[in-house]
């Protein structure tokens, strides 16, 4: 096995398994074995609204039960907070991070008095209210105790690269990275102190990972990933984006739909062979 090629399976612990995880998990297992390599596991367990104990453990059982094997300890990102706030100093310490104030129903309003917004993989792209402060008015706002969230300034970040931004997608081929399809994204959630984008990548570095396979939903975040990973001085792995399993309508598999769990179709009486094939292998 060579150990320096390595892949990833990263759930969030917010319900049970569908088939839809199953179809990434064997995605991201398949890619490890076809390069020699180890598959991985992490729990992505920072929306403490949504994330539950019970739901991790039962992540765990239905792998296992699947025929899963992957290294242990595995890295829950809640218990590692404080390293992706450091990730984050280190940004704004560069200027490269400002304090947005706005809730979603402001900026909703602007975008509506502006009579629109660019769009992006998350919704609208945020218009730039809280970027367009001065250093002053910021400042006061946060010794005021106003509640915040921290945002990219992507056009001072996009300063700071020097050369193209490009990776692998082992399905499209070569790729160019353009951040702008994301603008200036939260990358510190006033509730968390973190978010997606920077704990998937500082993890991805942290933990040594070459190839990542995720749904094709995520694609257009690795334009960002990129840029964060060139900010940070990371390594750019190796992707694989695959195509979402979807139910008899075309619709995506989905918790917030009910999908129907691999704990349900254990408890029909389902094998994993059965399963697995239902995820499309």
């Amino acid at each position: 096995m060579n150990a320096t090629t390595l892949s990833r399976f990263a759930p969030s612990p917010t319900g049970r398994l569908h088939c839809g995880h199953v179809c990434s998990a064997l995605n991201a297992r398949q890619l490890a074995l076809e390069t020699g390599g180890q598959f991985l596991l992490r729990i992505e367990d920072i929306d403490f609204t949504r994330c539950r104990t019970e739901y991790t453990e039962g992540i765990f059982e239905d792998l296992a039960w699947l025929g899963f094997q992957w290294p242990v300890p595995v890295r829950c990102q809640s218990q590692h907070l404080a390293e992706y706030r450091q990730t984050a100093e280190t940004l704004l310490q560069r200027g490269l991070l400002y304090p947005c104030f706005c809730t979603r129903q402001e900026i909703q309003r602007e975008i509506a008095a502006a009579g629109g917004a660019p769009h992006g993989s998350e919704g609208p792209l945020y218009p730039g209210t809280c970027r367009r402060l001065s250093k002053d008015e910021q400042q006061f706002r946060v010794n005021r105790g106003d509640s915040f969230a921290l945002r990219l300034d992507l056009a001072a970040a996009m300063a700071t690269v020097c050369r193209p931004m490009e990776w692998l997608d082992l399905n499209r081929g070569p790729q160019q990275a353009a951040p702008e399809l994301l603008g200036d994204v939260v990358l510190v959630r006033r509730d968390i102190g973190c978010s997606y984008h920077l704990c998937v990548v500082h993890d991805d570095a942290l933990q040594a990972v070459t190839h990542i396979s995720r749904g094709e939903d995520l694609f257009e975040a690795t334009h960002l990933h990129r840029l964060l990973q060139e900010l940070l001085q990371l390594p750019i792995p190796v992707y694989q984006h695959h195509s979402l399993l979807r139910d008899a309508d075309g619709k995506r598999l989905a918790k917030r739909d009910r999908a129907e769990t691999v704990q349900a179709l254990r408890q029909q009486g389902l094998t994993p062979a059965d399963v697995m094939h239902r995820a499309g292998f």
